[in-house]
């Protein structure tokens, strides 16, 4: 590794490809506190006609590495990953894989992004499956959730490494010392649940965690953990529950003015604490979701990442790099061979 860590981004992964893309590239680039530099990959001549269209015709802030195909946000997941074998998708892995690039960010079609990233880097050492971890804001600051999405059907034992991961994870990047694991439940009680949790209690009642045992969906915004634990079905609902809040709460507000002078004079007293609420619930000041248990660093971004979001999605990627986070997963799992068997 260099002393800078290159991470490689998709220029044609999301909504708004390339545009937001080389946007957010251009930013992240000229941050003088950067420790990475950037790699875009993707179509050169759309990137280049987008440089130019912000104004920069020659020697852009970053390496430009192209790729003549794309994989589009609706196409079949599996087949797109398996035929198209030089989309920006599959180059930029393929570029982690022989060791060109540090990490991966892409903001385009996730189960693309997923079935490649496993085609391409493959399981990290001790991982059944991996997981899709993102944050939740709560009272106490974030809390780090997963599965949302990568695992539709578990066994306890995916939940286990789920666990294991997720504390890894909150205790290196967000530096919390040993963070406290929860397994969402539909009661606190360990009884209560199904199969899956019950079996799932108990395995992570005997691990090395530090677990609290079951909590319910209205604990995660309490911040009652640093990590939740979840089979992707039950993840990916409350993830697309959560991001329906910001832009509900606000039509609220938007028909309160609406109908009352009154409430819009009281409004613009609380213009401020607003404006910091919607940060707290904005996803671009995360970035993205790591997909923890593939050897490599891969980040996952909403697929209408702003040009602030795909910038920490960058951070997040060269951080992750920095920690170490993938050799200390594997340290983790080592002893996950006595549940060999388990449901």
């Amino acid at each position: 590794m260099t002393d800078k860590i290159k991470i490689g981004l998709d220029a044609m992964g999301g909504d708004k490809a390339p545009v937001s893309i080389v946007e957010g590239a251009i930013l992240a680039s000229r941050d003088r506190k950067a420790d990475y530099e950037v790699v875009l990959v993707g179509d050169r001549g759309r990137i280049q006609r987008e440089l130019e269209r912000l104004g920069i015709s020659s020697a852009p802030p970053f390496e430009i590495v192209h790729a003549s195909e794309v994989i589009n946000m609706d196409e079949p997941a599996a087949e797109a990953a398996r035929k198209k074998k030089d989309s920006s998708l599959a180059v930029g892995l393929r570029m982690e894989k022989e060791g060109k690039i540090d990490g991966f960010v892409s903001g385009g079609n996730t189960g693309a992004v997923m079935a490649t990233a496993l085609l391409t880097l493959g399981h990290l050492q001790g991982v059944d499956r991996p997981a899709i971890a993102s944050y939740f804001p709560t009272e106490k600051g974030v809390a780090v959730v997963l599965d949302v999405g990568a695992n539709a059907d578990c066994k306890a034992r995916n939940l286990y490494e789920f666990a294991v991961m997720g504390s890894i994870y909150t205790s290196y990047i967000l530096k919390r010392e040993n963070p406290r694991v929860g397994l969402l439940s539909i009661g606190e009680e360990s009884t209560k649940g199904n199969e899956l949790t019950l079996v799932s209690y108990r395995l992570l009642s005997e691990s090395k965690l530090n677990f609290m045992g079951n909590v319910e969906g209205h604990d995660v915004l309490k911040g009652t953990c640093d990590v939740v634990v979840c089979d992707g079905f039950v993840g990916n609902i409350m993830l697309k529950f959560a991001e329906s809040i910001e832009s509900f709460f606000y039509f609220l507000i938007k028909e309160e003015l609406r109908r009352s002078i009154l409430f819009r004079t009281g409004a613009f007293l609380l213009k401020y604490p607003l404006r910091s609420m919607r940060k707290a619930l904005n996803y671009a000041e995360y970035g993205g979701a790591p997909l923890l248990g593939v050897d490599g660093v891969c980040i996952i971004c909403h697929g209408k990442s702003s040009p602030k979001a795909i910038k920490n999605a960058i951070k997040l990627a060269s951080r992750m790099v920095r920690e170490k986070v993938n050799e200390h997963i594997k340290e983790g799992l080592k002893d996950s061979n006595q549940l060999e068997g388990e449901k």
